[in-house]
């Protein structure tokens, strides 16, 4: 028996709100990894987020013993995945830790969006699934209809499924049985010299950068010299551990287990994640196939409220971006909101956790911008320049076409909904690509939509539409050609950088019309009349005027000709045009947060 015959690798994979973190509570409680009084709903959600939402952000590594029916004892190394569309990476990065995955489906709902997503990930990744129906004690359960679209969807046959309730804990142990039975021991070459995936890391203030890693070839113990094969940085091993689900030290880690290092890597960007760690002497000649580099899709500014803070943003960032590399950025300046930075993120979603947690866990104050896509833009020279910022878009008369990102969308969705969400697409400038019947009352639909109209209110306008019951998945489906213009915003004739956007041609007017009535209604009356205006190039193609004050010169004025009047009301007018040439528009904090957090509105 090979040292490795014991140990099974395996994530949990399934749609938001299925019941993966609450299996996994029940696994602990099964293997007693976890002391019973220590244990309480969502264990493995660490951040206050995770749990204040009910939803995975983070994958949670955890290693316990199990002992099987027939007396043999299995080491078993657990992830816990989120199942959010925007948190598909970390989905996909603890695939690559594991030989297996059990797909867990909700009995009341039935297979959605992301179930249909992580298992063909899951198949990508050549893992073996064990296929979970939970929450058949819920009065709505229908598990013979759900076990019927899995086979149908995804081809793994209904009597392989296993019909439990995480809740209750029933049939677990029939889940850990059917790990033992069907997912495959690790593989590693005997004798190799050490090869190891970091999958993730984290920023510990005292201790440094903690890397998280799959042990594939060879072993490693504290005293070990590695070196992380990317860029060469090479560290002392101060510490070996696993997931209990704590940290807890241990003598070393040998090939096919799962566990952590400490060495002496302060800087949170010298540790990537899909790196392969080798001996710094006599190391592997070959790394490791790692991941493919996550790109950034939605980007938008954030900037401090205080311009004293940027340096405490940048911190922030920095630590953030440690166990988040999906996550970009970097410094820029705006002419109104000063100094900050340009941040890129995988969805909205993504955007608004991470604007949450520098909030959070270091005390910020920020304000984001719209949030925009990349668009690439070709010159009249031929070149081709990325453009995620409106400011850096060239001059209209080099550009020769520019290009829009494309996304491919599953949805599904009750059958009664399919009008509703189909002239929803339509209206986004969206395609149909391909309708099916998912069961009796539900359909999915397929269809390639433009990245930059899902960004605002689409979501939601789809939970809407559909009573809650639609879901929605979707990956990047290239570039198309689009008629895109860059609307600006003018405050008294000068442009204010920080509104400027970029949308397509049609729906251009509609949004400066919108923009400016919010502005026209945050920004206090000055002494002057200010136009609030939005425009694409040289032409105004909304306006709204924010009234003056005004002093009332007439009253300390009585009796005699009108030509006093007159002439005391000349001298104010000029006194307000010169003001209106001279004059700054003061615009207030809550101007820029009520447009930039509505701004995109349509109502």
């Amino acid at each position: 028996m090979s040292s490795t015959d014991h140990i099974r690798n395996f994530c949990i994979i399934a749609h938001i709100d299925h019941g993966k973190t609450t299996l996994s509570d029940r696994i602990l409680e099964l293997t007693n990894a976890i002391d019973q009084r220590l244990i309480r709903e969502q264990t493995l959600d660490a951040m206050d987020l995770e749990r204040e939402r009910g939803i995975t952000i983070k994958s949670h590594p955890v290693s316990m013993q199990y002992e099987a029916k027939d007396g043999q004892k299995y080491l078993f190394n657990l992830i816990d995945t989120p199942g959010h569309v925007d948190f598909a990476y970390e989905v996909s990065r603890s695939m690559r830790a594991c030989e297996g995955a059990i797909l867990v489906v909700d009995a009341t709902q039935g297979v959605e969006a992301q179930t249909v997503a992580n298992t063909y990930l899951a198949v990508d990744n050549n893992l073996e699934i064990v296929v979970a129906v939970n929450k058949v004690d819920m009065p709505g359960a229908d598990p013979d209809g759900v076990s019927k679209q899995i086979e149908d969807l995804v081809g793994i046959p209904a009597e392989e499924h296993i019909r439990i309730s995480a809740k209750t804990g029933e049939n677990v142990r029939e889940v850990l049985e059917a790990v033992v039975a069907k997912v495959p021991p690790p593989k590693t070459a005997p004798g190799a010299p050490l090869r190891a995936l970091v999958f993730d890391s984290r920023f510990d203030i005292f201790r440094g950068v903690v890397i998280y890693l799959r042990i594939v070839d060879g072993s490693i113990r504290a005293g070990d010299s590695v070196t992380l094969m990317s860029n060469g940085i090479g560290t002392p091993v101060r510490e070996v551990g696993v997931f209990s689900p704590d940290q807890k030290p241990v003598e070393s880690l040998s090939a096919g287990e799962v566990g952590y290092i400490v060495g002496t890597i302060k800087d949170p960007k010298d540790v990537r994640n899909g790196d392969t760690v080798t001996n710094a002497h006599d190391g592997a000649a070959e790394p490791l196939p790692g991941y493919t580099e996550v790109r950034p899709m939605v980007f938008c500014g954030i900037y401090p409220v205080a311009s004293d803070e940027f340096e405490k943003v940048r911190q922030g960032l920095e630590k953030l971006h440690l166990n988040d590399p999906a996550f970009t950025f970097h410094p820029e300046s705006s002419v109104a909101l000063g100094f900050g930075f340009r941040c890129g993120f995988l969805g909205l979603l993504h955007m608004d956790i991470v604007q949450e947690r520098l909030r959070r866990e270091f005390d910020l104050d920020i304000i984001n911008t719209t949030p925009s896509v990349v668009y690439k833009v070709i010159t009249s020279d031929g070149a081709m320049v990325e453009v995620d910022n409106p400011v850096k878009l060239p001059d209209v008369t080099r550009i020769a076409e520019i290009q829009e990102p494309i996304i491919k969308a599953t949805i599904i969705c009750p059958g009664d909904n399919i009008g509703d969400i189909m002239r929803l697409v339509t209206e986004r400038r969206g395609e149909i690509i391909a309708t099916e019947s998912v069961d009796a009352k539900r359909v999915m639909l397929t269809c390639t939509i433009p990245l930059n109209e899902i960004l605002i209110d689409f979501h939601d306008t789809l939970k809407s539409i559909s009573r809650g019951y639609a879901s929605m998945d979707y990956e990047p489906h290239g570039y198309q050609k689009s008629d895109i213009v860059k609307l600006d915003i003018l405050l008294n004739g000068e442009c204010v950088d920080a509104f400027s956007c970029m949308i397509h041609k049609d729906k251009a007017v509609a949004r400066g019309r919108q923009m400016c009535k919010s502005l026209a209604d945050t920004i206090p009356p000055h002494m002057f009349k200010i136009p609030v205006q939005a425009a694409i190039g040289r032409t105004i193609v909304a306006r709204e005027d924010i009234r003056p004050f005004r002093k009332d010169v007439l009253a300390k004025l009585y009796g005699g000709d009108v030509t006093r009047k007159q002439k005391v009301l000349k001298k104010q007018k000029e006194g307000k045009k010169r003001m209106k040439e001279f004059g700054q528009v003061n615009v207030p904090q809550s101007a820029f947060i009520a447009v930039l957090k509505g701004g995109g509105e349509e109502k």
